[in-house]
């Protein structure tokens, strides 16, 4: 029985860009997160594919590749906005049940549509109305199949443009010719625990019994695994957040202790107001940074907070500080910072701090802060100030040298907020 339809915009950056921008269409084109040499493209198009130009080539290696190619400064606002449009579009002719990525969503089919002829209809609609929508660069690669993994997997099996279906009778040889790491699931970690049970190609994966799946996965999943791979049906899990962060590599001009911290600042601001946007409150927080050595290589340090359960990005700030001061400022080159904020508690389950303001040591990487005054109001306030009248227009001073970096980007999985995160 067929499912799910599995959509999956092809190159989407720089499919954006092209439809954006029609002098960028039948290009080359490189999308890259800093205009430098030194560099790597985050996305290549189509033509730029077809050079040996992909996802993690640097600026350097690809005009060697092809001198011509556009190499264009990423926007994740755009991208973003281009999403909500093509969930819309997608929605308004198979119903999304879910959203997986910025370039991937599924639907799912009910009744008549699960016949195979009316599913490959209803295929073709959607990716006709997606081009009309949206525009000509704005191509998808569609895949029919009994589950969601199933119809991943076959949405990759035809790309550009491509509309590929997988039936239950044609299990498992029509997975035979694909990589282990084909599989959504299976990354270069999982790999090796495959590996050392004995499986080293999706034809052992199948014929693997389900209890060494589970001993594989280390649990319930293995055993999904196996179900999925012979089209068994599973609705999407819910999932609760359980942290939230950003990090930013710093740029040169603020590789010093406090062009970090005022990073850092940044950080700390977008991450609180995520916090309240998302009706949750933190209960730890941390804080990482990565140098270089004296020899060139990388190394990192972190420290981290119990914070009570806070949203405060006054309270947070404070937090930040002590543990910046409790060692990190001694890295003199630092390279990279971040900041996450752990053990996320829902609003309707959240409960008053009874103490007062203070921060407690508890060691060398670990500090104990108690909640500070109840200050929701003026954060609710400066965050209607900033949505109504642009990012930035109130802020913590102490982010002043930072403001212009950590711009919003895109994670798997996860859609920023554009009214929060620019």
């Amino acid at each position: 029985m067929l499912r799910s339809l599995f959509v999956d915009f092809n190159s989407y950056f720089a499919s954006v860009e092209q439809q954006l921008n029609p002098a960028l269409r039948g290009r080359p084109v490189g999308v890259v997160p800093v205009l430098a040499d030194t560099s790597c493209c985050i996305a290549a198009s189509y033509e730029a594919k077809a050079l040996g130009i992909g996802t993690g080539t640097g600026v350097a290696e690809a005009r060697r590749l092809c001198p011509d190619i556009a190499i264009v400064l990423a926007d994740h606002a755009k991208y973003v906005e281009m999403h909500h449009r093509a969930v819309a579009v997608v929605d308004t002719t198979a119903p999304v049940r879910q959203v997986l990525s910025i370039d991937e969503m599924e639907c799912e089919l009910t009744g008549r549509w699960q016949a195979p002829d009316r599913a490959l209809a209803l295929a073709q609609r959607v990716k006709a109305e997606v081009v009309a929508q949206l525009g000509e660069c704005m191509r998808t690669s569609v895949g029919i199949a009994p589950n969601t993994l199933l119809a991943k997997l076959a949405s990759n099996m035809q790309k550009p443009d491509g509309l590929t279906m997988l039936q239950a009778h044609e299990l498992p040889q029509r997975l035979y010719a694909l990589k282990l790491s084909a599989i959504n699931g299976i990354g270069p970690r999982m790999q090796r625990r495959l590996n050392a049970c004995g499986i080293h190609t999706v034809e052992q994966l199948y014929a693997a019994p389900r209890e060494l799946l589970r001993t594989a996965w280390g649990g319930v999943a293995g055993a999904e695994m196996y179900d999925k791979l012979r089209g068994q049906w599973y609705g999407p899990r819910e999932t609760v957040a359980r942290s939230l962060g950003h990090s930013h590599v710093l740029p040169p001009d603020l590789r010093h202790p406090a062009g970090a911290l005022a990073v850092l600042n940044r950080l700390t601001q977008k991450a609180a107001m995520r916090l309240r946007k998302q009706q949750v409150y933190a209960t730890s927080m941390s804080v990482h940074i990565r140098w270089r050595n004296a020899r060139g290589q990388h190394e990192g340090d972190e420290r981290a907070a119990q914070v009570g359960e806070t949203q405060d990005t006054a309270f947070l700030l404070h937090t930040l500080d002590t543990l910046w001061h409790s060692g990190l400022h001694r890295w003199p080159k630092p390279v990279s910072v971040g900041v996450q904020l752990h053990g996320l508690v829902p609003a309707v389950q959240h409960t008053m701090d009874l103490f007062g303001d203070g921060a407690e040591p508890v060691g060398a990487t670990s500090t104990r802060a108690t909640a500070p005054k109840d200050r929701s109001k003026l954060m609710a306030a400066l965050d209607a100030l900033n949505g109504k009248h642009g990012k930035n227009t109130v802020y913590f001073a102490s982010a002043q040298a930072g403001l212009d970096h950590a711009p919003m980007r895109i994670a798997f999985n996860r859609i920023p907020d554009l009214e929060s995160e620019r």
